[in-house]
């Protein structure tokens, strides 16, 4: 790994998987978003959707499960899978020894969902979540749900027009520009 690569690399030690930022929508004028993930065994996270971009998942190194709707697949190096914007989706790594590498393409890309990332992880990483890498703050939470555009089906729908109130308080009391400060380097 290059200095340039190594120091856009942020890692989480809580689901335990390293991001590598290749390109920035800033970088792309926003088209894109690329990031590269190395996660754990067994790591992955829940069924989700995105509203504003769609999500392509490359394979670089191992096996990368993703479920699309209701189908599960496993991709191995070279294959990808496309998550349109609104479809539900979840990746994960079926391994229980190996780690699996892929690249993750956004489009358009989302400066929202490169700062939660960076955000998100260095919570994790201050012992700021719980072990399931949730924030622990209320107005975390909000905020990283707004800027993700990460959307979670079931009970957690009910609750997103309240985490969005919070998310407005929080920007009122000037706890993004903190976050931001905080954790965000590119």
């Amino acid at each position: 790994m290059s200095s340039t690569s190594a120091a856009r690399t942020i890692e989480n030690p809580i689901i335990k998987d390293k991001v590598t930022f290749l390109e920035t929508a800033a970088e792309t004028r926003g088209k894109r978003t690329l990031v590269q993930v190395e996660l754990a065994p067994g790591g992955g996270n829940q069924l989700h959707f995105h509203k504003s971009f769609d999500e392509t998942f490359i394979v670089v190194e191992g096996i990368l499960g993703i479920q699309l709707g209701r189908e599960v697949h496993n991709l191995a190096v070279d294959e990808t899978a496309t998550a349109p914007a609104g479809s539900l989706h979840r990746f994960f790594n079926p391994s229980t020894t190996e780690s699996v590498v892929f690249k993750v393409l956004l489009q358009p890309g989302s400066a929202g969902f490169e700062k939660t990332i960076q955000v998100a992880y260095g919570l994790a990483r201050d012992g700021r979540t719980t072990n399931k890498g949730v924030p622990k703050n209320l107005y975390h939470m909000a905020l990283i749900v707004k800027w993700s555009d990460t959307n979670i089906p079931g009970l957690f729908s009910w609750l997103e027009p309240v985490l969005r109130w919070i998310a407005k308080r929080a920007v009122k009391k000037g706890i993004d520009r903190e976050l931001v400060a905080a954790y965000c380097r590119f």
